[in-house]
């Protein structure tokens, strides 16, 4: 009878999928060509939480056109700032059976574009995403170039962010598959973003496994192990790679519909809360993303309450 009560639910999932999709989801990230009103972006994307591409939207950022090797080297060469540093690009990311955290390690912006800018070799890849609002805390001298909140997005959600991230990195720094719990404008400066995109409804097809918590330590001959958190609580993450997807070991993905897109340089990507997603960039990719913090309402109930039918009926297996 379980065995029979886990199927039924696992048939109806994706029945309902394939209808949530048909009623409000396109086939492709759609464009605004101008920033929103409010209470029209409210209404059209919040509150549907579906996410769109918004152009010229912060076109009057000196950033845009200042944020130049050259000025950030002058700007902020010497700042000390945090840096994530793993053996192949994948920071918090499944690894075997652990989830592996990049060393975290102190280094000056300079010696970061000496990297990137391939003037100096270093075993590792190197990306500069800290988040916990690291452009104000650790780079507040760059704030004049960007604004601290996006005025419409403020207006329509009643408040203002709860961080404002600094991304820059490598074309081999990768970002795995999860979700936030965060209303995300992700504002690309210069280069290019690309994003795989999965909405909630599709839960039932992602495979999530509770994983042993590590991190990356790099040694004195240049080789990186991983290191147990030995006193830390097990996570739950997404083991499967979208961009390769080992569909006879997760066969539910198969009933997954992600969306693609790139993000480039002037444009803004809205990625509604609790959205999965996936993403690459090209080498020395720069962006600015704002946190606002969801609502707890009744559609994140709902998506508790199929978060939960997921893990009943094993997910995606």
């Amino acid at each position: 009878a379980r065995t029979h009560a886990r199927t039924h639910v696992r048939t109806h999932a994706r029945t309902h999928s394939c209808a949530w999709q048909y009623l409000y989801l396109s086939r492709a990230v759609p464009y605004l060509e101008a920033p929103p009103d409010p209470l029209n972006f409210y209404r059209d994307w919040i509150a549907p939480n579906k996410p769109c591409i918004i152009r010229n939207a912060f076109s009057h950022w000196p950033a845009l056109s200042r944020w130049t090797p050259e000025y950030l080297r002058e700007k902020v060469g010497s700042k000390v700032i945090s840096v994530a540093v793993t053996p192949n690009g994948y920071a918090d990311a499944v690894n075997g059976d652990r989830f592996v955290m990049p060393e975290e390690r102190r280094m000056s912006f300079s010696s970061v574009l000496d990297i990137l800018q391939g003037k100096v070799q270093q075993r590792g890849v190197f990306y500069v995403q800290k988040q916990c609002s690291n452009l104000l805390d650790e780079l507040p001298e760059l704030t004049d170039d960007v604004e601290t909140h996006v005025s419409w997005m403020s207006a329509a959600l009643g408040k203002l962010p709860d961080a404002v991230n600094f991304w820059l990195g490598e074309a081999s720094a990768v970002t795995s598959m999860h979700k936030d719990h965060y209303e995300n404008l992700y504002c690309v400066i210069s280069g290019e973003k690309n994003f795989i995109l999965l909405p909630p409804t599709d839960r039932p097809f992602i495979p999530y496994g509770v994983y042993q918590p590590a991190v990356y330590r790099q040694r004195g001959d240049g080789e990186f192990e991983i290191v147990d958190q030995s006193d830390a609580e097990k996570v739950p993450w997404i083991p499967l790679d979208p961009l390769d997807p080992d569909l006879e070991r997760y066969p539910g993905y198969r009933a997954a519909r992600p969306l693609r897109c790139s993000v480039k340089a002037g444009e803004m990507l809205y990625l509604p809360a609790l959205w999965f997603h996936h993403v690459t960039q090209s080498h020395g990719a720069i962006a600015v993303n704002f946190w606002y913090d969801m609502e707890y309402d009744i559609k994140y109930n709902y998506y508790q309450l199929l978060e939960t039918l997921s893990e009943v009926t094993g997910g995606s297996t």
